[in-house]
């Protein structure tokens, strides 16, 4: 259910057991089987009826909040609901997987066939690994056990220090991305005065066929396509970026890397798109921007994509 529980581990030791006859393979596979379709089934549910607040919560309660959202989105993009079975071996991803199926609108017949699969192949992968490895397993047991009620404490201290190195890599990737914001209210005086900043959204491409409204005047880019076409991005204007993730990650990464290629004018948009609509400023359909960019870069002959009109 995306408590941080050493799974890999039981399931190991469940494929050593069943290779040794001290357990049921069926019952093991079974019960790890089930275990991790009712899970994703819950949050499949979750995030059918509480959308992409389910996902906040989840990235910010997160050890790695910065791209969790991002990331699974993007396995989506690519892989479709082939994207659910290869979630499950990723760390993260796994987690995010089904509420995000639930709240894409992927119906639940389709997701129990796909997440089923993935669920069966997941638990059955490990178990196989401790088949094969069960004497070196049977060795570090036995190591364990020599060890006695220190085992434990080994075990804890592992853990604790696991956690506290994500902790320390979370805490140092926010403070580095601590840079100035700017809020909801300024971009929307800046756009009613008549300045033109050049606003980006860097939405992932899933995201945004769930939501395809775009804040009024900017245009979407991925994150890759800005680092791609940074050269055509003018160092004399205002950039504002934003997105739809926990504590505008996403676009304070972006605007950091910008930032150290020179393009010094660039800055995060406070609370991303939510925090637009929360207050009732104006949006327009991504069509309406799309119709109107080139297809391409300066380097095929075409017009710069951010040349003013």
């Amino acid at each position: 259910m995306g408590v941080p529980l050493p799974a890999a581990p039981w399931l190991l030791a469940a494929g050593a057991l069943a290779a040794t006859d001290n357990i049921n393979w069926f019952a093991a596979l079974a019960a790890a089987t089930f275990g991790s379709l009712l899970a994703d089934l819950i949050w499949f549910y979750l995030g059918r009826y509480g959308g992409h607040r389910v996902l906040d919560l989840l990235c910010r309660i997160s050890l790695e909040p910065d791209s969790c959202v991002r990331r699974t989105q993007d396995v989506f993009t690519r892989y479709g609901m082939r994207g659910v079975v290869a979630a499950k071996f990723i760390p993260g991803l796994s987690t995010l997987a089904p509420p995000l199926a639930g709240s894409s609108g992927v119906s639940a017949p389709r997701f129990f066939l796909f997440d089923g699969l993935g669920s069966f192949l997941y638990p059955a992968s490990f178990m196989l690994l401790g088949a094969l490895f069960s004497r070196q397993l049977e060795q570090v047991i036995a190591a364990l056990a020599s060890l006695g009620s220190g085992a434990l404490g080994v075990v804890i201290a592992l853990a604790a220090l696991y956690i506290g190195y994500k902790y320390y890599q979370r805490q140092r990737l926010l403070k580095e991305l601590r840079m100035a914001r700017i809020t909801v209210d300024e971009l929307h005086q800046k756009l009613e005065t008549g300045e033109n900043p050049i606003i980006l959204d860097l939405r992932s491409q899933a995201e945004l066929e769930r939501d395809p409204s775009l804040i009024r005047s900017a245009r979407h880019l991925t994150m890759e396509e800005v680092k791609l076409r940074q050269h055509e991005i003018p160092r004399d204007r205002d950039i504002i970026l934003y997105c739809s993730c926990p504590n505008e990650v996403s676009s304070a990464r972006t605007a950091l890397l910008l930032h150290r290629n020179g393009i010094l004018r660039v800055r995060p948009l406070l609370g991303g798109i939510d925090a637009w609509r929360e207050r009732n400023y104006p949006t327009e359909p991504r069509l309406v921007r799309v119709a109107s960019l080139p297809g391409a870069g300066p380097a095929s002959g075409e017009r710069n994509l951010f040349d003013q009109t």
